[in-house]
């Protein structure tokens, strides 16, 4: 399975600003785009679960904020 990265997801989102494309393609790309940053978020996540205190700390993270992150669905910023 192809994961996009964080360039893949710029040039989408860059495609969906153009607005010269053809309806149909905009809302492929826009498309494309969300499921892009879904599958980010639910990667991220999910890597929190696996991480240790002190690799959260390094991060910038508590166990609490990491796990109130991991139970969060995807589709939520």
């Amino acid at each position: 399975m192809y994961l996009p990265t964080s360039a893949d997801q710029s040039a989408l989102a860059q495609l969906s600003r153009a607005g010269t494309l053809p309806l149909a393609s905009q809302v492929a790309v826009r498309l494309a785009y969300l499921i892009a940053v879904w599958t980010s978020r639910h990667r991220t996540r999910r890597a929190l679960r696996h991480l240790s205190v002190e690799q959260l700390r390094d991060i910038g993270l508590d166990r609490g904020t990491a796990d109130l992150e991991m139970t969060k669905r995807f589709w939520r910023p």
